[in-house]
């Protein structure tokens, strides 16, 4: 069953750091792209971090220099270390899968064909 697992999703101050986990399986990762995607109470869901499979990678403008994504083809796993968090980053938080070609188009929910089931971020004092 091929299957996406999010964690370490939870609460922190503004000027925090949190690391997700996007456990894979089911599918041989590094054949595929692998997206961080992002969604707050009535907005539209949006690219947050994306990588291919030759490990080239492309954030959203809100998240540069803060968010890094990372795979770790042996076990199965994606990361994204967030760094220096805002409260305007406070959102569910979606890990998923896209061709890795799509990567050219940037970071977008373009061609995901499997999402996982998310983990709240949330950014308060």
């Amino acid at each position: 069953q091929v299957q996406l697992v999010e964690s370490g999703g939870g609460l922190v101050q503004p000027g925090g750091s949190l690391r997700l986990s996007c456990a894979a399986s089911g599918f041989t990762l590094d054949d595929y792209g692998i997206g961080w995607f992002r969604q707050a109470p009535g907005k539209e869901r949006e690219g947050v971090s994306c990588i291919d499979k030759s490990d080239t990678t492309s954030h959203a403008d809100s998240v540069k220099g803060r968010f890094s994504i990372v795979r770790d083809n042996a076990n199965n796993v994606v990361y994204l270390q967030m760094n220096s968090l805002k409260p305007e980053d406070t959102a569910l938080y979606y890990c998923a899968r896209r061709p890795s070609r799509l990567l050219a188009y940037g970071c977008s929910p373009r061609g995901v064909d499997v999402w996982g089931q998310g983990t709240q971020v949330t950014v308060s004092s």
